[in-house]
């Protein structure tokens, strides 16, 4: 039988870990990710579990296809990897809302989270009661792979609930987990004394400063073996800033630090990924902040697994504290640069398929709607005459396009602008379109609701009575591409193209502003003119030899453009 020493390399070696998502790369490429970990240096692998994607509605379970969790550490295992595995149930992960699922809130949008509340407390040990026999069965002691579990996740940059962290131990007790458990936080006093928890095993989460930090963890807790359960070697992007980047040498110099100081590290991200679909979060420390498609990290494996100088300078460093025999793998093939004509257009709000509508005095939040990702049409019969006032959307979660009798108006964004004058000389149509950009997942605006969240105003009155319809944008094959209904606002556009043989491929959307696009029926996330994303990922499964490869664009503004390419390497800005 395996044991933990068996994955260290040897008896008080210290674990060399990297973090892998299997939500945020396909099934189909976990493999060449997990070998260019081991090639690498790595000997373990630690991945988040983000409960959403999980459990989108109460009663919906899945653990398929990019959801296989148990695939992804039977697979690791087969490599010689061991796991470490991280199931919340908050992750944070710049995943949308930290991970945990938006109807939490769907009938209270203040209900407490990441506490002892009883309410949340029930929904947490359902959940655990479906998702930790899956880790369970899996761990190191009983011919597994998973060597250690944590608790909750950097519980002291949000809460001081000392019970809630002793309940979720017990439950992970209760639910078998015998190997270690251990929490992690930022070094200092602060979240270590909140983060915590007596008798289980803290590590601690940093990008630089090592020795530092580990002096703090030595203070607090004088038993507990160095361990950096996050080294950031580099770090994400938001929509509208510079992109972020690390000298690969600085990086690989802290990890030599670690590495001497006999400590043992888990490298947050050495692969990142990518925010499929709508799954991006976003931040709140200047404002609201969303963050971008690629999860690209700056990591030593690039977002298409490609090997990075920050790679070859982080195998340099380990290859001093243990022998690396695995070859790196050959990356995978890449296609020959193309333009794809879009020819078919479709008007958003004719195409996309009927949702039951809900009819309500001031207009529901997209949770009480059942919708966790896409859009929301809210409708309103505004009655006239009525002078000029500035019609306001105090609560706006997150942007919106407002049309007047079908003529839009304005487009409005959180944070930016939330407000238009209009004036009516009678009675007319007022929509508004609401998009959610992904709902924050660090600090307390954690949970946020979506949707039109303080009411609509005109002037100093509250508009009453509303009809609001949700747009999912989970599945473009049951668009309806008749153009004999036209309406305005939004629209999706589509093109074909022919594929010699799969490859990676990076689309760019140049003249373009602002939306989200499909391959073969796959959102592959949003684009924005904003940056500093400039082109998606587009995976070699996601394409088919031969004719009849399909583009999808769903343009949220407008374009005069009626083209996309794909290009054989990204830009990130």
């Amino acid at each position: 039988m395996l044991t933990v020493d068996d994955f260290r390399g040897g008896a008080g070696a210290p674990v060399i870990s990297g973090a892998v998502h299997y939500f945020r790369t396909l099934p189909e490429q976990w493999e060449h990710r997990l070998r260019m970990l081991r090639a690498m240096g790595a000997t373990c692998v630690e991945t988040y579990v983000p409960w959403n994607l999980h459990q989108r509605r109460p009663d919906e379970i899945d653990f398929t296809g990019i959801a296989d969790l148990g695939g992804f550490l039977d697979l690791a295992h087969s490599l010689g990897l061991a796991a470490v595995v991280r199931p919340g149930p908050y992750i944070c992960a710049e995943w949308e809302n930290g991970g945990l699922p938006a109807w939490l809130r769907e009938t209270d949008r203040n209900a407490p989270l990441r506490c002892s509340d009883p309410v949340y407390l029930a929904a947490v040990d359902a959940w655990f009661e479906q998702l930790i026999p899956v880790i369970a069965s899996r761990q190191v002691d009983r011919g597994g792979n998973v060597i250690a579990v944590q608790v909750e996740n950097e519980y002291g940059s949000y809460g001081a609930d000392a019970r809630y962290l002793r309940h979720l131990v017990d439950l992970l007790e209760r639910l078998d987990i015998t190997v270690a458990l251990f929490t992690s936080d930022g070094p200092t006093d602060t979240m270590l004394t909140a983060g915590t928890v007596d008798g289980v095993q803290a590590t601690v989460n940093f990008g630089s400063r090592p020795i530092e930090a580990f002096d703090v963890l030595k203070r607090r807790r004088p038993d507990d073996p160095p361990w950096c359960m996050e080294y950031w070697n580099g770090w994400f992007d938001h929509w509208g800033e510079p992109h972020h980047g690390r000298d690969a040498a600085d990086a690989a110099d802290v990890l030599d630090r670690m590495l001497a100081a006999g400590a043992s590290v888990n490298i947050y991200m050495a692969h990142g990924g990518t925010n499929f679909g709508t799954w991006a979060g976003a931040n709140h420390e200047d404002g609201y902040q969303p963050t971008v498609t690629s999860y690209d990290y700056d990591a030593p494996i690039g977002e298409a697994g490609w090997a990075t100088p920050k790679f070859h300078a982080f195998r340099e460093v380990i290859a001093r504290y243990r022998r690396i025999d695995e070859e790196i793998p050959e990356p995978e093939p890449v296609l020959t640069p193309t333009t794809v004509e879009l020819t078919e257009s479709v008007p958003l709000l004719t195409a996309s398929p009927r949702e039951p509508e809900t009819t309500t005095p001031m207009p529901p939040r997209f949770e009480e709607l059942g919708l966790d990702h896409g859009l929301v049409l809210y409708r309103h019969r505004l009655r006239g005459p009525c002078e000029a006032a500035e019609l306001s959307l105090p609560g706006l979660a997150d942007r919106a396009q407002v049309f007047v009798d079908g003529r839009p108006v304005a487009t409005l964004q959180r944070g930016v602008d939330t407000s238009v004058t209009i004036e009516v000389d009678d009675d007319v149509d007022l929509w508004i379109l609401v998009e959610s950009m992904g709902r924050v997942n660090f600090g307390p605006m954690l949970g946020e609701s979506k949707g039109l969240l303080d009411g609509v105003r005109h002037g100093r009155r509250f508009l009453h009575g509303w009809t609001a319809q949700p747009i999912r944008l989970d599945d473009v094959d049951r668009l309806s591409w008749d153009e004999a209904e036209q309406a305005p606002g939004p629209r999706f556009h589509r093109g074909v193209f022919t594929v010699d043989e799969p490859g990676d491929a990076f689309l760019a959307l140049p003249e373009w502003g602002n939306g989200y696009v499909w391959v073969n029926g796959f959102c592959i996330g949003r684009y924005r003119a904003a940056g500093p994303q400039r082109t998606l990922y587009v995976p070699r499964p996601l394409l088919h030899s031969g004719a009849g490869n399909e583009v999808v664009v769903l343009e949220m503004d407008a374009t005069s453009s009626t083209t996309v390419e794909l290009r054989d390497e990204p830009d990130l800005g």
